[in-house]
C-alpha cells in the first residue's frame, strides 16, 4: 500500500483486521485518557500494533495531526479501511470533546460486530468440512486410483458404464484443461472482485438476490437488523442527531438495498416524516417489530433505548435462526457427499464387476 489516494487494486484488496480495529480504538481511548497528545497516543499504538498495513496508515496519521489536522481528517483517506461508522464516531468524538469516551464504545461496539461475525462463521465450518472432506475422497478415486485402472479397463473387450464414460471425459479433460481452467477461475475471482468493489448496481442486485433467498433471508434481514439497531443507537447516545445518525448509519451497511433504504429514510424525516411509519413501509427490509418499536420510541422519547433492545433480540434471533440453518445445511451436505463418492465408486466398480463376470464365465 502507498500512502496518498488509494488505487483500485487497494480498495478491493487492502484490509485491517476487526480485532486490529478494535485494539486501536481501545488503546487510542485508554492514552488520551492519560493525557498524552494523539500523536504522542498513535506513536504508542504503532509500535505495539503487528500489521504493517496498520502501522503505515498511523504512520500517516502522525502527519496529518502534527500537521494540525483532524484526527477524523486523517481516517477520510482509508475509508475503505475503517468504514464511514468508525471515521464518524471519531468526528463525533472530537468535535464534542468526548473522543476517549467515543473510541471506547465504539471498540465495544466493533467488539459486539466481531462476536456476530464469529457465530455466522462457526454455523458455517461444519457444513465446509463436510464439503472439503468430499470433494478430497472424490479427487482421490478419480486422480489417483481411477488412472491406474484405465489401462484394465482398455485391455478387456467390456462395454464401459456411463458413469465411468463420463468419468473418463472429465480426466482427459482436466489433463489437457486444467490448468488454464484453474487459471481462468483464479482470474474471474479476481475480476469479480474488483467489480463489485467498482460497481455499485452489481452489489445491488446480488444483495437484493440474497435477501430474498429462501432460508438465507431470515438470516441475512436479522444480521442487518442487528447492524443497523446497535448502529443507530450509538450514535443517538453519542448526541448525533437523527437525520445525521442516519445519514452515517447507511454508509455503514455493506448491504446496498439497506443503504438506499436509509438513505431514503432520511428524505422522509426531512420532510417531517415518522422513521416508524417508514420503516412500516417496508416489511420485507424491516420487520413488523422493528417499525412497531421504533414508533413507541419516537412517541415516548426513548427510542436509542428501544433500539438497543432491538439489537439485543435480533442477536439472540440470528443465533436461533443460524441453528435452525445448519440443522437444515447438514443432511443436505450428507446427501451430497453420498451422491459424489457413490457416483466415483460406482464408475470404478461397475467395470470391476463387469470384468470378474467376464471372468468367470
Amino acid at each position: 500500500m502507498t500512502i496518498g489516494t488509494p488505487s483500485i487494486y487497494s480498495k478491493a484488496f487492502d484490509r485491517i483486521s476487526l480485532q486490529d480495529r478494535i485494539n486501536f480504538a481501545r488503546h487510542l481511548s485508554l492514552v488520551i485518557k492519560a493525557g498524552l497528545p494523539i500523536y504522542n497516543g498513535l506513536s504508542i499504538i504503532r509500535n505495539q500494533t503487528q500489521s504493517p498495513l496498520l502501522q503505515k496508515v498511523i504512520d500517516d496519521l502522525i502527519i496529518d495531526v502534527q500537521n494540525g489536522k483532524f484526527l477524523a481528517d486523517g481516517l477520510e483517506k482509508y475509508q475503505h479501511l475503517f468504514g464511514n461508522f468508525f471515521i464518524n464516531i471519531v468526528r463525533v468524538g472530537e468535535s464534542s470533546g468526548t473522543l476517549a469516551k467515543n473510541l471506547l464504545y465504539l471498540a465495544d461496539e466493533l467488539k459486539r460486530s466481531q462476536a456476530l461475525q464469529t457465530k455466522v462463521r462457526s454455523a458455517m465450518i461444519y457444513p465446509i468440512v463436510i464439503l472439503i472432506a468430499t470433494l478430497a475422497v472424490a479427487g482421490f478415486l478419480t486422480f489417483y486410483i481411477f488412472p491406474k485402472l484405465i489401462p484394465v479397463f482398455a485391455g478387456m473387450n467390456i462395454q464401459l458404464p456411463l458413469t465411468t464414460r463420463i468419468m473418463l471425459w472429465m480426466l482427459s479433460f482436466g489433463q489437457s484443461y486444467g490448468l488454464y481452467l484453474l487459471g481462468g477461475i483464479i482470474v474471474v475471482i479476481i475480476a469479480t472482485k474488483i467489480i463489485m468493489a467498482q460497481v455499485r448496481g452489481i452489489r445491488y442486485f446480488f444483495d437484493l438476490m440474497t435477501i430474498h433467498m429462501p432460508v438465507l433471508s431470515n438470516v441475512i434481514i436479522g444480521v442487518n437488523m442487528v447492524n443497523f439497531t446497535r448502529v443507530l443507537s450509538l450514535l443517538l447516545k453519542s448526541g448525533v442527531k437523527i437525520v445525521e445518525a442516519l445519514t452515517i448509519t447507511s454508509a455503514t451497511f455493506n448491504n446496498e438495498v439497506y443503504r438506499d433504504a436509509l438513505a431514503q429514510s432520511e428524505d422522509a424525516m426531512r420532510k417531517g416524516g415518522e422513521l416508524g411509519t417508514y420503516f412500516s413501509q417496508k416489511p420485507g427490509l424491516f420487520p413488523p417489530l422493528v417499525s412497531g418499536m421504533v414508533k413507541i420510541g419516537e412517541t415516548t422519547g426513548n427510542l436509542e433505548d428501544n433500539l438497543e433492545y432491538l439489537a439485543e433480540y435480533y442477536d439472540d434471533e440470528v443465533d436461533v435462526r443460524l441453528h435452525s440453518l445448519t440443522s437444515l445445511i447438514e443432511p443436505l451436505m450428507l446427501m451430497f457427499m453420498g451422491l459424489l463418492v457413490g457416483f466415483v465408486a460406482l464408475s470404478i466398480i461397475t467395470p470391476i464387476y463387469s470384468i470378474s463376470a467376464g471372468l468367470s464365465k
